[in-house]
Formats: C-alpha cells, sequence, structure tokens
C-alpha cells in the first residue's frame, strides 16, 4: 500500500501587517513536491506550481507586498517558493502531491602561498601547467557575488565560454568591468539583489575572497600592506566563474540558494562551490541543500561544500551528504608573525595582519591583564576602566572565531597602546592575522597562560611587541584549525565527514572592501585581503576539482573525489602525523582522508566510484522509508525491491565500521585510472588490537577502467576498545599508493 504523503509547514518568519484591515501576514515557504510524469503533463512547470496556491493566492498573485510564487525550481528540486498566509500554508499542505513545506531559514557564510604549499608550480614540467590551469571548466560560486573589475578577474590566457555555456550576465553598466571570458556568467537573487545598487557586485567582500581562491588568474605582486607577498592565483587560473549571489552581508536564504543551485546546474556549471554553513544534524531527506545536491551530482557536477565553522566540538559537520565533497580547513606554512617579548626575557611569536612601521609598543611597556579578576567581560576586555589600561599593553582572552579586532577597538577605546590576544583552551594553537587597529598580537593559549602567570607573579610586568613580517616556514603545518567543524555526521554517522583538509587559515585573496568590514583604521581600500575559516578551503577544493575535471572530463564527481581523498597526506611536511589545534594527533574525524596533494590526485591509480543509482541502496538503508528515498532521488524507489546496503557497504574511499564483538565484512570495487598493465597489494595499518583482512590481497589489472572488487573483514584480536581505533588499508603498486582511512568509532560509555 502507498504510504501516505504529508507536508509539515512550521512559521518561523513573519511579515509586518499591511494597513488597518488587518491583513494576515505571509510567510516565505518552500513547497516540495512529488516528481510528475512530464510526458503526461501538459503545463509548464510555472503553470503546475501555481495549480497548488488556494484560489484567493492566485487572485493576488502579483500584489503590493510582492509576487507570491517568488521561484519555481525544475533541475535540482521539485517545487516552488511562496509567501503563504498561514491558513494558505494549511491548504497547501493538504493537496495531493504535496511532499513538506519548508520555512524559510537563513545560513551563515561559513590567495599568494596556498598554490605553492599545495605542490601547485609555474614550472613548464609541473602538471598545474599541464592541466592547462583548469582550462574549459565551469566553476558555479553560490556567495556574496564578485567585484568583476578587480585585476584577479581579468582574462588574460582565457578561452571562450564551453559552447554549452547556457548562463546569462546581470552586470550593467560596470565601472571598469563586467563579465568577460573569466567571468561567463553572474546573477543575483532575491533579497541579495534588492539589497545591492548593482547587483550581483559583491558589497561583502566573502564572494570575490572565495572565486579568487577558485579560479582567480594571475596577479603579481600581491599583498596586504606588504604581507604575503607574491603572485596571487586561484587554483584553477584559467576556469571560468559563474556567479550567483544568494547571500547578502549577513545571512543567506535556503530559498534563494535553491534557485542558485537551480539555475547554476540549468546553466551548464561543472563544479559548484559552496562556503555556506548548514545544519548538521538534518536528516538529508528534510535537506534542501542535500536533495539539489544530489540532482547536481547526477548531473556530473562535483558539489564542494564547507563542513562549517563549528569546531572543535565532535558531531558539529555540515553539509554531509556522501555526494558532496565536504570540506574542512587547515593551516600552512606561512606565519605573518609578531613576537611578544616579556620583562623577564621570555619571547612568545604570534600574528597579526597590521605591522606597523612607527610601532608604539616597539619598547617594554607596563603590562596588564584585567582577567585576572576572574570575570568574563574583564577576561575578554569587553569591559575596561580606562585608568586600568591607558599607555599599557593589554592581554585579552579571545571571543572565538570572530571578535578579535573588536576587542583591539575598545582597547585602544581606553588608552591602552597595545595588545595581546590570547587563545581560549579549546582553540589551542590556531592563530589568525588579524588586521587589528593597533599593534598586537594572536598568541596560543600556551603562551597566553605562561604570560598570564607572568603578569599575576611580577610587582611591574612589561612587554614589548617587535614585528617580523611574513615567515614561511612555520611549524607544524598543515595542521587542522579550531574552528574546522569534526564528525561524525549526524545524519549518517557511518559515513565519514568531513571528506578532505585544504587551506583555510589566513588566506589572501582578492578583496571587494565594503563599509560593513574593518579593515585598517585609516579606511584605505584594499585589492587583497587575508580571511580564515571553511569558507577559504572549500574555494581551494572547488579549483583542484576544476583541475581534474579539465584533465578529465570523463570523471564521475564521485571518481574525482575519490582521487582526491585516496592521495591525500596524514603526515605534515616533517613527516609525523597530521596534529590538530592542540598539537595532537589529528583524528580522522577533523580532517577527514587528510590534507589535499593535488599533485598525486592528478594520477590517483584507483578510484572508487559512484553513480546515482548506486546510492539507492545507501539511502534505503537508513530507514529513511521510500517517500524519504524518492524525495531526494527525484524518482519513484520501492526500497522492498532494493537489495538495501549499511552505511560501510557503500562505496566509499573511506571506511567507517562499527564494531562490537563479530568481525563485519564489507565489500568494495577499484577501477583502475592508473596503468594498463599493473599490480596492487594490500598493506594494513592499524592498531595491533585490531584485525583487518583483505580478499584478494592482491588486485591484478590488464585494461584501464577495468574493475576489480574485494572485501575488507575487520574484528577485535583482543577485547574490544570503547576508544575505538584508526588506520588506513593501502592498495600499494609500483607506482601508487591508494590509502582510504578505516575508522572504528568510540563507544558511548
Amino acid at each position: 500500500m502507498e504510504s501516505t504523503r504529508w507536508c509539515l509547514a512550521v512559521v518561523v518568519m513573519c511579515m509586518p501587517l499591511l494597513g488597518a484591515g488587518f491583513l494576515e501576514e505571509r510567510k516565505n515557504y518552500i513547497v516540495h513536491l512529488e516528481p510528475r510524469d512530464e510526458s503526461a503533463v501538459g503545463d509548464s512547470v510555472e503553470e503546475w506550481h501555481r495549480s497548488f496556491l488556494p484560489q484567493v493566492a492566485k487572485l493576488d498573485s502579483d500584489s503590493d507586498d510582492g509576487p507570491r510564487i517568488v521561484y519555481s525550481y525544475s533541475d535540482v528540486f521539485t517545487g516552488f517558493a511562496a509567501r503563504l498566509t498561514d491558513e494558505e500554508a494549511e491548504a497547501v499542505r493538504g493537496m495531493d502531491g504535496c511532499l513538506r513545506l519548508y520555512p524559510e531559514e537563513f545560513l551563515p557564510l561559513a590567495t599568494t602561498r596556498s598554490p605553492g604549499f599545495l605542490g601547485l608550480h609555474l614550472g613548464n614540467e609541473a602538471f598545474w601547467s599541464r592541466s592547462g590551469f583548469g582550462r574549459g571548466v565551469v566553476i558555479g560560486i553560490l556567495d556574496t557575488g564578485i567585484l568583476p573589475s578587480h585585476p584577479s578577474f581579468g582574462d588574460d590566457g582565457l578561452q571562450p565560454p564551453p559552447k554549452n555555456w547556457k548562463g546569462t550576465c546581470e552586470f550593467k553598466a560596470i565601472a571598469g568591468g563586467g563579465c568577460n571570458k573569466k567571468i561567463i556568467g553572474a546573477r543575483a537573487f532575491g533579497s541579495a539583489a534588492v539589497n545591492s545598487s548593482a547587483p550581483p557586485v559583491d558589497d561583502a567582500g566573502h564572494g570575490t575572497h572565495t572565486a579568487s581562491t577558485a579560479a582567480g588568474n594571475f596577479v603579481e605582486n600581491a599583498n596586504v600592506r606588504g604581507n604575503a607577498d607574491g603572485t596571487a592565483s586561484g587554483m584553477a587560473p584559467h576556469a571560468h566563474l559563474a556567479i550567483y549571489k544568494v547571500c547578502t552581508r549577513s545571512r543567506c536564504s535556503i530559498m534563494d540558494i535553491i534557485a542558485g543551485l537551480d539555475a547554476a546546474v540549468k546553466d551548464g556549471v561543472d563544479v559548484l562551490s559552496f562556503s555556506i554553513g548548514a545544519s548538521s544534524g538534518t536528516q538529508f531527506n528534510y535537506d534542501p541543500i542535500a536533495i539539489a545536491g544530489f540532482k547536481a551530482m547526477e548531473r556530473g557536477i562535483v558539489v564542494s561544500c564547507a563542513a562549517g565553522n563549528a569546531g572543535p566540538e565532535p558531531g558539529t559537520v555540515g553539509n554531509g551528504a556522501p555526494w558532496m565533497l565536504t570540506v574542512a580547513a587547515g593551516t600552512m606554512d606561512r606565519s605573518i608573525r609578531t613576537t611578544v617579548r616579556l620583562g623577564n626575557g621570555d619571547e612568545f611569536d604570534g600574528e597579526s595582519l597590521f605591522q606597523p612601521g612607527n610601532n608604539s609598543a616597539a619598547n617594554p611597556l607596563p603590562l596588564v591583564y584585567p582577567g585576572a579578576d576572574g570575570s568574563e567581560t574583564s577576561r575578554d576586555c569587553s569591559v575596561l576602566r580606562g585608568a586600568e589600561v591607558t599607555g599599557k599593553v593589554v592581554l585579552c582572552e579571545s571571543r572565538g572565531l570572530n571578535g578579535r579586532v573588536e576587542v583591539g577597538q575598545t582597547v585602544a577605546a581606553y588608552g591602552g597602546v597595545g595588545m595581546i590576544v590570547m587563545n581560549r583552551a579549546a582553540e589551542g594553537y590556531t592563530t589568525f592575522a588579524d588586521a587589528h587597529v593597533l599593534p598586537a598580537s594572536h598568541v596560543s593559549f600556551d603562551a597566553g597562560t605562561k604570560i598570564a602567570a607572568y603578569v599575576n607573579s611580577t610587582d611591574n610586568p612589561t612587554a614589548s611587541i617587535a614585528f617580523k613580517g611574513t615567515v614561511i616556514g612555520s611549524s607544524p603545518s598543515p595542521a587542522v584549525t579550531f574552528f574546522s567543524s569534526r564528525g561524525p555526521s549526524k545524519a549518517s554517522p557511518g559515513i565519514l565527514k568531513p571528506d578532505i583538509t585544504g587551506p583555510g587559515m589566513n588566506i589572501l585573496a582578492a578583496w571587494a572592501p565594503s563599509e560593513s568590514h574593518t579593515e585598517f583604521s585609516d579606511g584605505v581600500g584594499l585589492s587583497f585581503f587575508v580571511e580564515s575559516g571553511t569558507s577559504m578551503s572549500t574555494p581551494h577544493l572547488s579549483g583542484i576539482a576544476a583541475l581534474l575535471k579539465s584533465q578529465h572530463p570523463d570523471w564521475s564527481p564521485a571518481a574525482i573525489k575519490s582521487a582526491i581523498m585516496t592521495t591525500s597526506d596524514a603526515v605534515d611536511r616533517t613527516g609525523v602525523p597530521i596534529k590538530d589545534e592542540q598539537y595532537r594527533h589529528a583524528t580522522f574525524y577533523a580532517m577527514g582522508a587528510g590534507y589535499v596533494n593535488p599533485a598525486l590526485a592528478f594520477d590517483p591509480g584507483l578510484v572508487y566510484d559512484l553513480h546515482a543509482d548506486d546510492y539507492i541502496p545507501y539511502l534505503c538503508g537508513l530507514g529513511i522509508g521510500d517517500d524519504g528515498v524518492n524525495e531526494i532521488a527525484h524518482r519513484p524507489v520501492a526500497c522492498s525491491d532494493v537489495k538495501t546496503i549499511t552505511e560501510a557497504e557503500l562505496n566509499y574511499p573511506s571506511l567507517v565500521v562499527n564494531l562490537l564483538a563479530q568481525p563485519i565484512t564489507v565489500n568494495r570495487t577499484v577501477t583502475n585510472v592508473g596503468k594498463l598493465n599493473s599490480v596492487y597489494t594490500a598493506v594494513v595499518d592499524m592498531p595491533k588490537e585490531v584485525s583487518v583482512i583483505v580478499q584478494p590481497p592482491m588486485l591484478r589489472f590488464t585494461e584501464l577502467k577495468e574493475k576489480q572488487s574485494f572485501t575488507v573483514t575487520v574484528r577485535w584480536a583482543g577485547q574490544p576498545n570503547v576508544a575505538g581505533a584508526e588506520g588506513n588499508l593501502k592498495w600499494v603498486s609500483d607506482d601508487h599508493i591508494v590509502r582510504s582511512p578505516i575508522v572504528i568509532p568510540a563507544k558511548a560509555a
């Protein structure tokens, strides 16, 4: 018997009452519909969507407060966005063919060194140049727009847009720039268009930064006030950009995001870059972004998404659907260094983007720590009394991911002449290069604790701050940042998320100055700026995916993801395991498979491939029912007719095994994309209390694209360890190492 279809309408946003007639307020909803049989229906998509509006809504569809149907989605989502009263929402909910109503939700927005740090070089023999720098690939950026006049978006060396490109350009009368062979499409949606005088021009800076990180062209002598100087470029400098402005300075509407995704797929992008946060626990069939991402993947589009900035707590990772590439944030080996010298001679390195030539804190000054009184507002310098800090260097605690520059503004307003920002315990050794308004240094929790102890144990503590400029070779590098969201995924804990780590710390890229963004106190606009977040690591991977797509146009999104994951680095530049923000061994739940190594990803040897149909048994195995699977897959599915699989059995490049007393055996299939005649041997690296048996232990390939299957049996060799375990399965040949993480999650006490 067919299960009952239903819609859940929840009111979260309201518009003001209009006039004295008590007009019932309307709210924004996404209306999710059952897929229809296009061959049996003659109406257009828009007419079909309008048929779900109650009669009164049809009559005033062009009312004074805006159209009733805001968007008609067609390519990545079956349904539309509409403005409805409570009564109308109830009526729509009860209609045949309606699955669900989603209330409008707002999501947060989640370089000169990174190409070289990742092994991308300009030498004639480098794979970067041999790849064509991403030539012919279109990267769609969903963000705050773009500054088209920026030199990073010049089109020197680029080819015309691909013949199948269908996008449009909404730039009109933009001084110094517009669409060209680099920016081949630009559109703005919803409030992101209404609130801008020149949509889709970037009025926040974020979109320009992410777009140039993914595919900015070469710009020499890029720097921020002389810091981080070098030739700037994105990962795929000769790829095309398609811009979808779906965010304002402060927020991104889910309605606009789906509209942007829908347009991008219709336009013909090859890679989607999505530096926007998402819920960490939403079931996939209740997540419009996951649903839209599935359709994009089915069209052959790589969807690269931010893991989120909610770390280091476990279970915070967002955008965790297995058909999307979920990106964590790590550091590089570049520091924009400051050094704090205490009166006792101890020195501690920190960072600051503000490196003044005339440094009022260069000589020892009195050092004060307001937080010695123990109050929260004193520790982070939210409350200061002028007499305590005038003419002094002030030690303040961090306020988290943001707010460090604002701390300095408070210190300066009360007469402080220098500042040391110390991390809280959870933030460890992650330090930011910020555009402070006074001489400042951001130091680690360890350093800050020692500085505070010095202040509390000394009658007349002093400190000076020296500015060392850009330093290459800082160590350990890379490391995972404290803010990068961690797994396990709440929506699908049996799939390892995040997938991969990329550069996301103190990334220099193009900038669009904005009134809302604090830069330097003199107000001079900047062409480049330094930002941090998984918003920055995501476009790195989007650009690398574009390079792979350019070199291997026949590879599926899953094959590209596999190539990136199985060739990533699990050790840092000194050969020891990558560390987290506490300088402890980073778990796979923190970094995914590892830190991206694009040079190796171009020739991975073997890939774990998946196509849209391969996800159906996995979705049925999640227990979301036929309706839930239908909503994601955009097609009728009867799970009773499908051989369901567990999460561990999905042909993923990593393996999570919820191991109890009994052994677990799973199947995997790899495809040869390396040499015609090659032999791979299984090598297992696991703790001694875990037994892993691979059958067969050797794979022989005689053809390209040949597939070979094997089984992996995992069991405890002794007493089960409640702390879990981690290790790797490697397929090793003369030319390749294909590494897959194996994770046995910890068990709750």
